[in-house]
């Protein structure tokens, strides 16, 4: 099994997909999405295929059932029923993807980003069933709110940690509270062009906001580091924001 996974292979891949549910007797469609959708231009080698398949009422079980359609264009090495409606994939090739197959009566509930038509049936209209695509949603949280969800993140975390709950801890102080620096990074620095990810803000966040993606490396050392990690997002947060005195005393405390 080879790891060559060029742009164009993913694409060429795709379009044998398209081409394999074309024979198919109900299908209606191939949505391409993320970067084998609209957002082309940041296809590179590390890309997966992420699709939606499209089928005739009362035929998405006999597509999950039996993935020959898949196969069709590329011998299979591993599947994986990741949720009811979809799978994780590997061809042979190293070619690796996600797809979860639709009515189009579900398409009402379907959460999607923009995606593009790598094939559908003549006699299908998705227009009449497909929602409008999900925007990126606006903070609702206040920069204050943020900031002090993040400095309770460390105070429970390090509790959690001194006490011998180690994963639990690096959860609330290397997950959360490193979570809300990734909330609070469009309050501290302009985002730079790129394609933002509406469902996951982690998504390039290294080129989106590069000034703050710098304390990262500090904040993450790992499982045996959390009392580090806590205090590099509690210097973080202190240098740019209010923080009370007294909190601020008690998570030092903490990380000593």
């Amino acid at each position: 099994m080879t790891e060559n996974r060029s742009a164009s292979r993913l694409l060429d891949r795709l379009d044998a997909i398209g081409q394999a549910l074309a024979e198919t007797p109900a299908a209606l469609g191939l949505l391409g999405l993320g970067s084998v959708g609209v957002e082309l231009a940041r296809l590179d080698a590390y890309s997966d295929l992420d699709f939606y398949v499209i089928v005739r009422e009362g035929h998405k079980a006999t597509y999950l059932q039996d993935l020959a359609w898949l196969a069709t264009a590329c011998p299979l090495a591993y599947t994986f029923q990741n949720t009811a409606d979809g799978f994780k994939f590997l061809y042979r090739d190293g070619l690796y993807g996600e797809f979860a197959v639709f009515e189009p009566a579900e398409l009402a509930s379907v959460s999607y980003a923009v995606g593009r038509w790598v094939w559908r049936a003549p006699d299908w209209d998705p227009d009449a069933w497909l929602p409008a695509p999900r925007q990126p949603q606006p903070l609702t949280q206040t920069v204050d709110a943020l900031v002090n969800e993040a400095l309770t993140n460390l105070y429970v975390g390090l509790g959690r940690y001194r006490r011998g709950e180690k994963l639990s801890a690096l959860r609330f102080i290397q997950g959360y509270a490193v979570d809300r620096i990734v909330d609070l990074a469009p309050h501290l620095e302009t985002a730079q062009p790129g394609f933002e990810d509406s469902f996951n803000r982690e998504r390039r966040f290294e080129a989106r906001f590069p000034q703050t993606a710098t304390v990262l490396a500090s904040c993450l050392p790992g499982y045996d580091a959390t009392p580090a990690a806590a205090r590099a997002i509690l210097q973080f947060l202190s240098a740019r924001f209010p923080v009370n005195p007294a909190l601020k005393t008690a998570i030092e405390r903490l990380c000593d």
